[in-house]
């Protein structure tokens, strides 16, 4: 068997980009398979994991559904099948497909067959078998390269493991705490301490929640400016001001470009503009810059060690800061502001919110007041907030949309709840989606597209459990992925969010400037990527409460 053609194609849907085709061909002339450069694949180096492109030789033709196979679904598009309206929006296609053709289904996608599992007690199956079965690091790979220019390799991803288990869980994560406590007082407070008057000023709030998380994380974990010379701290500070937010507009810019960027279907000019972002962060945040900073976190500094102890070269060290900086914020600042815009929606859920983050101050001796001493909060007062945790688990059961995909290397059987065996075919993609088959599933939620915010925990504080027909679930929500792919970040990132929250609702009176808002649209482009960004920002007013 040899490879006799190599050639490309464009679509007459000038957005769809370039496809790549290799035809297979055997001696005798017949055609074997082929291979197609589209594949949705996922990426949990955040709370949120992410499709890409790649390039890539999908196994076996699939000209029919065999007996032990899912309904078999290819649409009308040779090649295609269903790309367009996957991509136009991919919840509503998967609704559609689900109440054609069940719990478990496959569909053709841009050259890939994909079988969608959408019943929630097959998950775990899913997300805990082999690696020589069920695959995810591949297609993680194929789309790092693709979109940070970073070529990982498994000692990369042990280094990360094991740098993530050090400084983002336990004792690691104390430590990080305080760190992002700091940062924001540095963004967030320091006004207050100047006896600044109770004004109502008004901003964006997505973008005011994404710019201030951002910018803490940033500083937190990539260090900050060096005083130069005694006395100059608040130069210093200054200048951790300025820089970080010139480091937001500019990540900004690439975030907006993402979802198409992922896909391969950026035009000229955009591919152009993403080319550039690229290169300002691989400048901005190289390894030489980084390492001029003071108060460097050790999961930064403990990764840059590692890797040039492996013999990483620079300039792929240098990208590897870029990727860590998505990973790490990309998702923190949208998530933010869904919660903040649920909890000023819900007045009832606000002031609980609020009571119970006054009497965690309280009890740890310190109160928000003019001429009072500026307050610390720890991770362990972060550890007493059970209603805290219950509405930033209800916002993420609302808005995080990830997308967990496997490559299927060898044939797999998989047993549903209802005792229906299929068998998953070599050479296709299985993918969990747990917005509509966990999150918003009426039979687990009661009235799912409410927030509640007291959803996920009991009178006594404790956590709630769920069922579905009368059998307990082990997975309810999973805006951090599970399995292989779950989020390494994933503490970190709550801790984050919530101190954010935290330090709104105890030093600010917040309130929406339309008291009539409604619920912003989300941007269906955004699919499988995390968390959900709105179409709109949304007007709110903010002044100190004291």
């Amino acid at each position: 068997m040899s490879l006799s053609i190599l050639h490309e194609k464009r679509s007459k849907h000038q957005w769809l980009g370039q496809a790549v085709v290799a035809v297979w061909v055997d001696q005798d002339g017949s055609t074997q398979r082929s291979s197609a450069s589209w594949d949705m694949g996922s990426l949990a180096l955040s709370p949120n994991p992410i499709w890409r492109e790649v390039t890539g030789e999908f196994e076996k033709q699939k000209g029919k559904q065999r007996p032990s196979e899912p309904p078999l679904d290819k649409g009308t598009i040779p090649w295609l099948g269903y790309l367009l309206e996957f991509r136009k929006d991919s919840s509503e296609f998967l609704k559609r497909m689900q109440s054609k053709h069940g719990d478990v289904f496959t569909v053709l996608i841009g050259g890939y067959y994909f079988t969608f599992v959408m019943d929630p007690f097959c998950f775990g199956t899913i997300v805990k078998e082999s690696r020589s079965k069920l695959d995810f690091r591949t297609s993680a790979t194929q789309l790092v390269v693709q979109v940070f220019g970073y070529k990982p390799t498994e000692a990369t991803r042990n280094i990360v493991h094991a740098a993530s288990t050090k400084h983002l869980m336990g004792d690691g994560l104390t430590l990080l705490t305080q760190a992002t406590m700091e940062s924001f007082r540095k963004l967030l407070l320091f006004n207050l301490s100047s006896g600044e008057k109770r004004v109502w000023q008004e901003e964006n709030l997505f973008h005011y929640c994404y710019n201030i998380i951002f910018r803490a994380g940033y500083l937190a974990l990539y260090g900050s400016e060096p005083p130069q010379g005694t006395g100059n701290k608040e130069k210093a500070e200054e200048q951790d001001r300025l820089h970080s937010n010139q480091l937001f507009q500019e990540f900004r810019k690439y975030d907006r470009l993402f979802p198409h960027l992922a896909f391969a279907l950026l035009p000229p000019k955009d591919k152009r503009e993403a080319e550039r972002l690229k290169r300002h962060f691989w400048n901005v945040l190289s390894v030489k810059k980084v390492c001029q900073k003071d108060n460097v976190s050790g999961w930064i500094s403990d990764q840059e060690q590692l890797l040039a102890g492996n013999g990483i070269p620079k300039y792929m060290r240098d990208r590897f800061m870029f990727m860590l900086l998505w990973a790490s914020q990309g998702n923190t600042g949208p998530s933010a502001f869904w919660l903040l815009f649920y909890l000023l929606k819900h007045p009832e859920a606000l002031k609980a919110v609020r009571d119970e983050v006054d009497k965690v101050l309280r009890e740890s001796g310190q109160e928000v007041k003019a001429g009072s001493p500026p307050v610390t909060v720890t991770r362990d007062m972060l550890n007493q907030t059970p209603l805290l945790d219950s509405a930033l688990e209800e916002t993420l059961r609302l808005v995080a949309a990830p997308m967990l995909v496997r490559a299927v290397l060898e044939d797999t059987s998989l047993r549903t709840s209802s005792g229906t065996e299929f068998t998953l075919r070599r050479g296709d993609r299985v993918a969990l989606f747990p917005h509509i088959s966990v999150q918003m599933n009426p039979e687990i939620h009661e009235e799912p597209h409410k927030f509640k915010y007291d959803r996920f925990v009991n009178p006594d504080g404790t956590r709630k459990d769920f069922y579905r027909n009368g059998k307990k679930l082990k997975f309810v929500s999973m805006p951090w992925g599970a399995g292989v792919s779950t989020c390494p970040g994933r503490f970190f990132a709550t801790a984050e969010m919530k101190l954010f929250v935290f330090l709104m609702l105890s030093h600010f009176d917040l309130e929406l400037v339309n008291e009539e808002e409604e619920t912003p649209a989300i941007d269906s482009s955004r699919w499988g990527f995390g968390t959900m960004q709105p179409v709109r920002d949304i007007q709110f007013r903010y002044r100190p409460r004291f």
